[in-house]
């Protein structure tokens, strides 16, 4: 059983704050918005087409073979393609752009694993966008988790219930620094926070 997620911070605007990461005033996010309209305007509505496109739009770079890094939101959004943390990263501003607070979750799995968690109808859950090929299960359910990726604590993978309203610094600066390339994500992503 995962654990339950708590923020980190007890001032909501820090989870719906933009900066360099989640640049969520950028008009491309914008425009995407404007596209992604569901048929209900609830919050909830609004936060799973935002979490549907971002898993099944944007190409994780691992599925695609893909040599690209990105890092900020609207670079993962104009390039199509990011690893966990960057569609994370994407994710969040999505959410963010909506007034919808979201903030960003990890695993230890065999190397460090980043999602989202979104407050919505008084509590928080947390998303996966992982996107579902290669055996990920990411699915969007505000009442049961439905993550990518199971932990297994046999294998000494671990869980991180906390909710931070920023990217783990250790991720933004691997993903500001590493040289495109193929196989780029082997070759000192993360393993722990």
């Amino acid at each position: 059983m995962s654990p339950v997620p708590f923020p980190t911070s007890d001032r909501p605007s820090d989870y719906l704050a933009a900066d360099a990461v989640i640049d969520h005033g950028h008009p491309a996010i914008h425009a995407l918005l404007d596209t992604l309209r569901p048929a209900s305007d609830d919050a909830a509505a609004r936060a799973e087409a935002a979490f549907l496109f971002v898993r099944d739009e944007i190409e994780h770079v691992i599925d695609a073979g893909d040599p690209r890094v990105t890092w900020r939101a609207s670079d993962v959004l104009r390039e199509r393609v990011g690893i966990c943390h960057a569609k994370a990263h994407l994710l969040a501003a999505l959410l963010r752009a909506q007034g919808i607070p979201a903030g960003f979750c990890y695993q230890e799995l065999s190397a460090l694993h980043g999602l989202n968690a979104v407050y919505l109808h008084g509590r928080w859950s947390r998303l996966d966008a992982r996107g579902n090929r290669t055996g990920a299960r990411g699915e969007f359910s505000l009442d049961e988790e439905k993550l990518a990726w199971p932990v297994d604590t046999a294998r000494g993978e671990r869980d991180h219930p906390e909710i931070h309203p920023a990217p783990a610094a250790v991720v933004v600066d691997f993903l500001m620094t590493v040289p495109p390339g193929p196989g780029w994500y082997e070759n000192g992503l993360p393993r722990t926070l």
